[in-house]
């Protein structure tokens, strides 16, 4: 009898020491992975290619959404942090703003890998996976560029948010292509005084191309894009308009730019750039209603998050392939290639490559 007491005694002592076990455990997260928002579709795109390619990584995941708001953003990673999280995976709101939350998570001796969008003005970011942006934008222009004939093309500027570095980066490398096409009249400049008042400069800094984003920012908002849109055109004479040329950030914005360019009746053809490949934009160009998109393969810039992340939980170096400054430290960086979209390319960039199935789309060939 003695001998089954002191065999219950013990089994219940371990049990009682893996419950407790279980309970220290219980919500402990390797990977912390922050995106801005779920309004958008690429964030969504984004948050099923993490899940996909963490299936076999052995390590888990939490992704959280800071729905366009710096403080929520905050208290994203502060929670992420109060569950283990050994790296913080974390695509900005606002690069700036975003600071505060990075030097908490360092504090707790995380590792942080900006993703897609550099926080700045912080030595607390260890790493950074991106798109070359300044080659997105040249890109983009370089599209109007090869579509345009003949002098005094209208051409209307859009950008990004102000509050996201990549917007400018945008917008640099798509001036660093259109500046010359305007100073040899090839375009014409319809939408931003700002923009015409620097025509004639090669480099612009950071503080003027603020100025023209002021004027022609979305801050990648549709509705605030097509907003935009309609007060240039109602302010623009029949003679800025015919067959014009639109300089829009990304697929969301150039949707509601493309609309808006369309339903005027002295608009007589558009081209309009666009960027993300978003489904939706992919049947517009399809549709011949948006002209071209870049094509930035999340499946391969997430891979080179969680390919870092792996390294760092394996206390290994995470290999890079360049840097970027971000005001205060030079940040170590691995670009991801970018590839242009059109109508004609449409099948072997993103249906042959399985981004997408042909099912997805109506008309295309």
């Amino acid at each position: 009898m003695k001998k089954l007491l002191s065999l219950l005694t013990l089994s219940v002592m371990l049990i009682g020491t893996m419950l407790l076990a279980g309970c220290g455990n219980k919500g402990k997260i390797d990977i912390g992975v922050v995106l801005p928002t779920k309004d958008e579709p690429r964030w969504v795109q984004d948050e099923a290619r993490f899940k996909e390619a963490v299936k076999d990584a052995g390590y888990s995941v939490e992704i959280l959404f800071s729905q366009g708001n710096s403080a929520r953003e905050k208290e994203n990673v502060e929670a992420l942090i109060a569950k283990g999280i050994k790296v913080l995976v974390i695509c900005p709101h606002d690069g700036a703003a975003a600071a505060a939350a990075v030097e908490a998570a360092k504090k707790e001796g995380i590792k942080v890998i900006a993703y897609d969008r550099l926080i700045t003005d912080t030595d607390a970011v260890d790493y950074y996976v991106t798109f070359d942006s300044v080659a997105v934008g040249e890109a983009q222009a370089q599209y109007l560029v090869d579509k345009a004939e003949g002098k005094d093309n209208p051409l209307y500027l859009y950008a990004g948010a102000a509050s996201d570095n990549n917007a400018f980066l945008f917008f640099e490398g798509a001036w660093n292509v259109l500046q010359p096409k305007i100073k040899d009249g090839t375009f014409v400049i319809k939408n931003s005084n700002e923009a015409i008042a620097l025509q004639d400069k090669d480099k612009l800094t950071r503080e003027e191309m603020s100025k023209i984003l002021a004027q022609v920012t979305t801050n990648w908002d549709f509705n605030e894009a097509k907003n935009k849109a309609e007060a240039h055109l109602t302010s623009a004479s029949d003679a800025d308009k015919g067959d014009v040329f639109i300089l829009a950030p990304n697929d969301g914005t150039a949707r509601s730019i493309a609309d808006t360019f369309a339903a005027d009746s002295a608009v007589t053809s558009y081209v309009i750039s666009g960027q993300d490949a978003e489904k939706a934009s992919i049947q517009y160009i399809i549709d011949g209603k948006q002209s071209m998109t870049v094509f930035k393969d999340v499946r391969t810039l997430v891979k080179d998050a969680i390919g870092m992340a792996k390294a760092v939980l394996e206390e290994k170096t995470p290999e890079t392939t360049g840097s970027y400054n971000n005001g205060k430290v030079d940040v170590k960086a691995k670009q991801t290639e970018v590839i242009v979209v059109d109508k004609d390319t449409v099948k072997s960039a993103l249906i042959d490559s399985d981004y997408y199935k042909a099912s997805e789309f109506t008309g295309l060939e």
